[in-house]
């Protein structure tokens, strides 16, 4: 069937700020669906609170509402706009939650607007609990027993009932909030009351838990004409008790039986067919009884979901782009594969590789809270590793996660208190894979293993095969020892030379040249859709330890990009949609743009965006061979936040060239003492400092410099262990506890500026010129994390002769440090004396921001800047703008609720939100500067 023609202008629907359970997977959803539509001719509104995402910018839609997310705001759009239909299937929950909400209030119908992609219906089938229950058992299909409760008592009831263990889920919540098992009756009163607060329409399932139940996910499409895919099918490693996003997955599935498979592929096509008006993506949940393969239906979600973005770019297929060509009208077989160009979209993808998904953690950020795994999600991002095998992926993906692992262990991180180790076996935390490890290294039986994680046998039995590798590895004295079909070996299950070099005692650089020497070199394949039996079109790749090679290196001049790695508080969407900009403009420079990152959930890993996609670590190990083989006129290490920064060195040591500021630069504004020498030098203002190697040392300059003081370790993000202490007694605890955690770190020790006000400035520098971006006056005071603070642009309380003075000092410290491309720099104001308080010569978390309120494309201009090609000159960039923007944190605390809530130096927050005002009489900023206030004379 065609496309409906009546359709000519759609509305999106975002999913605003990124908070845990809803992150930045629908940014890459909602930038997909809108280039489909707009490929087909279609007018596209999109409406969006998050101004750090790319589905917000310019380039990804006609029209671009950086609005909250209210049924005030869509009827102001339907006011302005002529909208045929609303796509609400691309912002996950709280797009669907939106939609529903303005069809009640008869929104819809009054501006004659149609849902595509899915209807009301639909939604409220799936959504609401005892209907999706009554549902499925009417198909015939097996579900958990369970009852709803809208009540204290009705649940209370269901309890009884069911019996302990049990489950309880809300509805109409996001990544399993409020919910959670019980699993004793003197627990369950207060669960209960936390899930019925938590669902908005106060209703809960109270569930018989299936405990140990192995868990799996379908990724599907369906067109109007009722055709079915299954595009992916996802294995989650831990068991059912742990949600889905907090846990490993693999794809494809491992241990799923073919007879298993089957019918839980017909129950998910029959259950999607019975959704009634539905034409796109859709999740399906099920639990398989390890004992005799029982099936169960957890629950279905008739949307883009969090998994969408992992499943399509696990297998290339472009799920969301696809999806929404759907709701248009088309059917499956009228679309082409993206990846073939030449065969339908009407086909189920084949992988002839292997993919591991790991969730990334911050809890150290949450101080107090508690870091079991269960029902209720609380990782904030994730990494993607694609291998021939599953052991080569899981070890890349250790490699992708930012905690400073070389892999599955093998590493000094290693566990040797086998009761600890036990007790993380049986109390999941975001360590348990590395503590299996441990586990089997220390003898401890694979079925006790099994016993307490009730993780399938078959991944533990994978998981000793590294145990057993490393023992044999053992019988070597040095890399020269080592013989070539076993170093292979090694090297295929995914070993890194670090590993190698840490069981052997030696140095990693004595493994990587004896491992060249041998000519074990990674080769790269193609992610392709369809196991090369057709010939694929998109250069996306993967690397591992074959004989062919398929990535072959054009003739062109080429720039790579480095990724951000997973999200992380500190490090989080804002710094892809920098690193899509760079890309972009590495192109119009022309120039081949390379982007390695690791991430699933960008729009940077998209299979079109760059010229050439490597899914890798960035790991130094993994970028060096792309760099051997692509051998690239340089990287770019300023968009991907602090990731990418912190391979400068490497790069710098080795002669490879970075474009824009240089590493001496880099490593000046990170090094505190040579940095505070240059702000001497130049004679700008600074809070006294120290740097410390020990605690003595640290007591001492405390005391030089006067308490409060504040405490941070070198080279680290978000704030991390940022703390302001009073006394000698606070400040060791806590000195000690940096050593202890980042062993290679020094201690930085800074006097506090009391009751301070804190601003700070973006800009660009090309070398001659020196462009201020945006200048922004923090609504907190000095001491609360830069991220946490509510910021405004420009000014609303600042002096001219204080902005004077910032400005100066900018232009001063871009000259100074030779910064070609991009600087932060944030300073402390306190009796209309300006403070500099740090510098970062790279993209910023509020670049976007910036852009975003001024509508100037700063990321593109900034990657020309730092290509050479481009200076300020050549663009006309003076914007002004009407009224105010304010940047908006956004916390996740709802996940943590014993959790210290309390702001302060080390950043907490997972999102951030804009919001536009006419002037300072606005009651949202009177509101906020009413707190200020507060703040500041206490």
């Amino acid at each position: 069937m065609p496309k409906d023609s009546s359709i000519k202008s759609v509305l999106i629907i975002g999913s605003g700020p990124i908070i845990i359970g809803q992150a930045c997977e629908f940014d890459y959803s909602g930038s997909q669906a809108s280039r489909s539509l707009m490929e087909e001719g279609v007018e596209v509104s999109l409406i969006n609170s998050n101004p750090a995402t790319i589905m917000t910018d310019p380039v990804m839609a006609d029209h671009i509402y950086l609005l909250p997310l209210t049924p005030e705001s869509i009827e102001q759009i339907l006011q302005e706009r002529q909208i045929d239909a609303v796509l609400a299937t691309m912002g996950g929950q709280t797009a669907l939650n939106l939609a529903i909400e303005v069809g009640k209030m008869g929104i819809w119908d009054k501006y004659n607007v149609k849902l595509i992609g899915v209807d009301l219906e639909a939604i409220e089938l799936a959504e609401n609990r005892e209907m999706f229950r009554k549902h499925v058992v009417s198909m015939g299909m097996n579900v958990a027993p369970s009852f709803i409760a809208n009540s204290f008592l009705e649940g209370k009831e269901a309890a009884q009932k069911i019996g302990f263990p049990l489950v309880i889920r809300p509805s109409y919540t996001l990544g399993g909030t409020g919910g959670g098992f019980v699993m004793e009756e003197k627990d369950f009163d207060e669960a209960l009351r936390r899930g019925l607060n938590a669902s908005p329409t106060h209703e809960v399932l109270v569930e018989q838990a299936v405990l140990g139940w192995k868990e799996y996910e379908l990724e599907l499409l369906r067109d109007a004409g009722d055709n079915v895919v299954i595009i992916c099918t996802v294995e989650n490693l831990d068991p059912m008790g742990i949600h889905t996003g907090d846990s490993i997955t693999v794809a494809p599935a491992m241990t799923l039986s073919d007879s298993a498979f089957q019918r839980m592929r017909n129950d998910a096509i029959l259950m999607m067919r019975s959704l009634g008006n539905f034409a796109g993506g859709c999740n399906v949940q099920f639990a398989v009884n390890p004992e005799n393969e029982d099936l169960i239906a957890i629950e279905i979600n008739p949307r883009v979901s969090r998994s969408s973005a992992l499943a399509s770019k696990a297998t290339g297929y472009p799920i969301a782009k696809i999806a929404a060509k759907l709701a248009l009208g088309y059917n499956l077989d009228e679309l082409k594969n993206q990846i073939t160009k030449t065969t339908s979209a009407y086909f189920e993808p084949t992988l002839d590789y292997v993919i591991v998904k790991m969730p990334r953690w911050n809890f150290s950020k949450f101080h107090g809270a508690d870091v079991t795994l269960g029902l209720q999600m609380k990782s904030v991002g994730e990494v993607m590793a694609i291998g021939r095998t599953f052991i080569e992926a899981l070890q890349k993906a250790c490699q992708s996660q930012e905690n400073n692992r070389s892999g599955l262990g093998a590493d000094k991180k290693e566990w040797i208190r086998t009761d600890d180790i036990l007790d993380r076996l049986e109390h999941a935390s975001d360590d348990r894979i590395y503590r299996i490890k441990d586990a089997l290294r220390l003898g401890v039986p694979e079925r006790t293993v099994h016993k307490l994680t009730r993780i399938d046998p078959w991944y533990i039995s994978q998981i000793k095969s590294l145990v057993k590798k490393e023992e044999e590895l053992l019988k070597f004295n040095v890399p020269e020892d080592i013989p070539e079909d076993f170093f292979r070996e090694l090297k295929e299950m995914g070993y890194s030379d670090a590993q190698i070099a840490w069981v052997l005692r030696v140095d990693e650089e004595a493994v990587t040249k004896q491992r060249k020497k041998l000519e074990i070199r990674r080769t790269y394949k193609m992610v392709d859709t369809c196991a090369a039996e057709f010939e694929a079109k998109t250069p996306y790749f993967y690397s591992t330890f074959d004989k062919e090679n398929e990535s072959v290196p054009s003739d062109k001049k080429k720039v790579i990009v480095l990724g951000s790695g997973p999200n992380r508080i500190g490090q989080g969407i804002e710094f892809d949609y920098c690193c899509v900009h760079g890309l972009m403009a590495i192109k119009e420079a022309g120039y081949e743009s390379i982007m390695i990152n690791c991430n699933p959930e960008t729009v940077s890993t998209d299979f079109d965006v760059a010229d050439k996609l490597y899914f890798e670590p960035v790991f130094w190990e993994h970028i060096q061979e792309i760099i051997e083989l692509e051998k690239p006129e340089g990287l770019i290490v300023q968009l991907g936040g602090q990731t990418a920064l912190k391979l400068a060195k490497e790069f710098h040591d080795r002669g490879i060239k970075i474009f824009g500021s240089s590493y001496d630069a880099l490593d000046l504004a990170e090094d505190r003492g040579r940095f505070s020498d240059l702000l001497k030098e130049l004679d700008i203002p600074y809070p006294d400092y120290g740097t410390a190697n020990d605690v003595d040392q640290a007591i001492e300059i405390a005391n030089r410099v006067t308490y409060p003081v504040l405490i941070r370790p070198s080279y680290v993000l978000g704030g991390q262990r940022m703390r302001i202490v009073i006394n000698d007694d606070a400040l060791e605890k806590h000195v000690l506890s940096i050593f202890k955690h980042l062993p290679d770190n020094k201690v930085l020790i800074d006097q506090f500026l009391e009751r301070a006000k804190e601003a700070e400035i973006d800009a660009i520098c090309d070398g001659d010129d020196v462009h201020i971006m945006g200048i922004m006056e923090h609504i907190e005071p000095a001491g609360i994390h830069s991220g946490d603070s509510s910021a405004v642009l420009p000014p609303y309380s600042l002096s001219d002769a204080v902005i004077e003075q910032m400005k100066e000092y900018t232009k001063k410290l871009a000259f100074a440090l030779k910064i070609k491309g991009l600087i932060n720099i944030q300073f402390a104001i306190k009796d209309e004396k300006v403070y500099v308080i740090e510098a970062n010569p790279r993209a910023s978390r509020t670049t976007p921001f910036i852009a975003k309120a001024y509508q100037v494309p700063y990321l593109k201009i900034a990657t020309h800047i730092m290509l050479g090609n481009k200076k300020l000159k050549d663009y006309d960039i003076i914007k002004k703008l009407e009224g105010y923007a304010i940047k908006v944190p956004v916390f996740s605390f709802n996940k943590f609720p014993n959790v210290d809530k309390q702001l302060g130096p080390e950043m907490k927050s997972t999102g951030e939100m804009i919001r536009f005002i006419k002037d300072l009489n606005d009651p949202y900023f009177r509101e906020m500067d009413k707190q200020r206030s507060m703040f500041l004379t206490m």
